[in-house]
């Protein structure tokens, strides 16, 4: 029987790699967006030239109201979410003495309320149906920190307790959480550094490059899949060991 899988954050970068890698292994896909629909769209036609299943649906994911209507309209077009890869996300480099409470809340709303919103959604099916993934996106930044991201780097490092918490509380149901933690991917996140910055970046990399959306999908997708099925509460870090320990 074929699985739903939701992608929040999904018209570009890591979550339409996630997405696009899901619909690969069968998977019916939710491409989900705040306000791109129309580069969700694309993403959905590209799983679907490939004879996959998607749709695509749109939410700010920091509003509970619109990721409840969001979520039953999935259940109504590709059934119930077996699968949730929360991804949405925002980013901001700034000194912490700058950022207004305004962008605090911002931050947190995205990155960590989306998470709980949309957790919420997908759990009463899962505990029913004693099955379920869930990956949370955080960032290697959420592990050690980055100067002049402060309020990112809090986001993601919530987002690390969240999962391991809630995979305590849902193992007993079948259900795993993990997390996966990017070290510096090419996406439009990096779209305003230079070359010479992204160079020196991918020079501090062990592996000598930076990383790909690619990378990330494949940590995603094999969470995701039976392989993945005795990984709960961990942190899988592709990140070319920039980050080690």
């Amino acid at each position: 029987m074929e699985k739903t899988a939701v992608v929040t954050g999904a018209s570009r970068g890591i979550g339409a790699a996630a997405a696009i890698a899901l619909a690969k292994q069968g998977y019916r896909v939710a491409v989900c967006c705040n306000t791109q629909l129309d580069k969700a769209q694309d993403v959905v036609n590209t799983i679907c030239a490939a004879g996959g299943t998607a749709r695509a649906f749109a939410a700010d994911v920091a509003d509970a109201r619109q990721v409840k209507q969001m979520f039953a309209e999935i259940e109504k077009e590709l059934g119930h979410p077996d699968v949730l890869i929360s991804n949405a996300g925002i980013a901001q480099q700034k000194l912490f003495t700058d950022i207004t409470a305004a962008e605090w809340d911002r931050m947190f709303d995205v990155s960590v309320k989306g998470a709980f919103h949309c957790c919420q959604a997908v759990l009463p099916h899962m505990i029913s149906k004693k099955w379920g993934r869930i990956v949370l996106v955080s960032s290697m930044w959420g592990q050690v920190g980055a100067s002049c991201e402060v309020h990112y780097s809090a986001a993601k490092a919530a987002l690390i307790g969240f999962a391991k918490a809630l995979a305590k509380e849902e193992g007993p149901s079948g259900i795993t959480v993990n997390c996966v933690a990017p070290g510096v991917i090419e996406t439009d996140m990096l779209a305003s550094f230079s070359q010479k910055d992204k160079q020196e970046l991918a020079d501090e990399t062990p592996l000598c490059r930076l990383g790909t959306p690619q990378d990330v999908a494949a940590a995603i997708a094999f969470l995701a899949s039976d392989a993945g099925s005795f990984f709960t509460g961990q942190v899988l870090a592709p990140n070319g060991g920039f980050v080690i320990g």
